[in-house]
């Protein structure tokens, strides 16, 4: 009897309490900027911002979030301070969203600026992040840990949305202007919150990197074929990929026909609801992210090609207008590709780079995959207003040509 319940208390290791603490982190953060996102094209709108600039700065913000990463990793790699870095970029990246509320009328290159700077903290953190989570995850399975840890913060990225939904919908008092500042400024809540557990996890595991053992000798990272491939892939996926800003103003715009009589756009859709269609979307995050994720532990990139598969023609539904349940299903099929972004796309870099360059492969992920991300966000922010159609076929088409390219890697061995 006594040698059961040791066995039940040892059910949980200290590689996946690691991974817990870390996700119960990303919650909090998760609920700040995913908080804000779900009505940060709406709210750009309201300062001043076009189409071709909200998928501007989206996009930059993304190329800023990604490029530097390269740059962190390395430095990660080279100083080993991971939690240092870590918490820095934590601590810019989530304190510069509440401050969204304190741009004013027309006020869209102050808060366009924030939302660069809140990119950049993600830079600075995620490579070193990353990493950490890696040494814990070999230990568990790095399909299964890095969907986890996605299932967990896409909690918050669901709870963040709600929050913003009830606060707007309690607070009726103001300009829409106002109450969306208003409620971006109670994201310091969660913010504060993200920095606090940042600090109470260092302090429990203050070396994380313990959890995986020294390879038998040190294997230089090189730029094999298998990961040039997987690079290939994921940089069309990425620009392909229509960012939520984008997706929202569209939502936005539409609904705002709809009381002229010059849309058919679902009714439910208001300035109040928009954030429970993103909250919507994050909780098939999660659900996608646990799925695809334990999936791939058994079929590696075969995983990533059927959620590739699946997510690319989110587009068609969301742009075509063609109703509400199109409309739900588009959004859907959306965080299906987000889950897949956030849990197997970092777990293979995981497989493929070893322990010691971990921090400069994720970098070199991270930063092709924000390059591709700004350019495809550009360019599908400019065809928004352009032409339609072609936005939809660019975005889709992107997308399934990175399927033979997961395939051709997946086929590679490591040379």
């Amino acid at each position: 009897m006594q040698d059961q319940i040791k066995k039940k208390k040892n059910l949980i290791t200290p590689a996946m309490t690691f991974i817990l603490l870390f996700s119960i982190v990303s919650l909090f953060s998760d609920m700040t900027h995913e908080g804000a996102a779900s009505i940060r094209g709406a709210y750009l709108s309201l300062l001043g911002a076009s189409a071709a600039t909200i998928g501007f700065v989206s996009g930059l913000g993304e190329l800023m979030g990604y490029s530097l990463r390269l740059l962190f990793g390395r430095i990660a790699d080279k100083t080993k301070r991971y939690w240092f870095i870590t918490i820095l970029g934590y601590t810019v990246d989530v304190l510069a969203v509440p401050a969204l509320a304190l741009a004013g009328e027309h006020g869209w290159i102050f808060a366009s600026s924030l939302i660069i700077i809140e990119r950049i903290g993600k830079a600075i953190k995620k490579p070193a992040k990353s990493t950490l989570m890696s040494f814990a995850a070999t230990q568990e399975g790095v399909g299964k840990s890095f969907a986890i840890s996605e299932m967990v913060d896409q909690f918050g990225a669901f709870l963040g949305p709600v929050m913003l939904y009830l606060t707007l919908l309690f607070k009726q008092s103001g300009s829409l202007q106002q109450r969306y500042a208003f409620a971006l400024g109670l994201l310091i809540i969660p913010a504060a919150a993200t920095i606090l557990m940042l600090f109470f996890t260092k302090r429990k595991f203050p070396n994380p990197e313990q959890f995986e053992p020294e390879p038998k000798e040190l294997v230089p990272f090189r730029l094999n074929r298998k990961f040039l491939l997987y690079l290939a892939g994921i940089s069309l996926f990425a620009f392909g990929f229509i960012d939520y800003s984008l997706v929202l103003m569209h939502v936005s715009r539409t609904h705002a026909a709809l009381s002229t009589g010059l849309s058919e756009v679902s009714s439910f859709v208001n300035s109040g609801t928009l954030p429970l269609l993103y909250a919507g979307a994050m909780l098939v995050d999660a659900a996608a992210a646990m799925v695809f994720g334990l999936m791939y532990d058994k079929k590696g990139m075969r995983a990533l090609i059927l959620s590739t598969a699946l997510s690319a023609p989110f587009a068609l539904l969301v742009f075509g207008n063609y109703g509400n349940a199109a409309l739900l299903v588009g959004i859907a099929m959306w965080g299906i590709g987000m889950g897949a972004q956030e849990s197997i796309l970092k777990a293979a870099v995981a497989g493929i780079v070893p322990k010691a360059s971990r921090g400069t492969g994720y970098g070199i992920f991270e930063s092709v995959f924000g390059v591709f991300w700004f350019l495809g966000s550009w360019l599908l922010g400019v065809l928004y207003d352009v032409n339609l159609t072609v936005m939809i076929a660019v975005s889709v088409g992107a997308q399934l040509l990175a399927i033979p390219m997961y395939f051709l890697s997946s086929r590679c061995k490591e040379d």
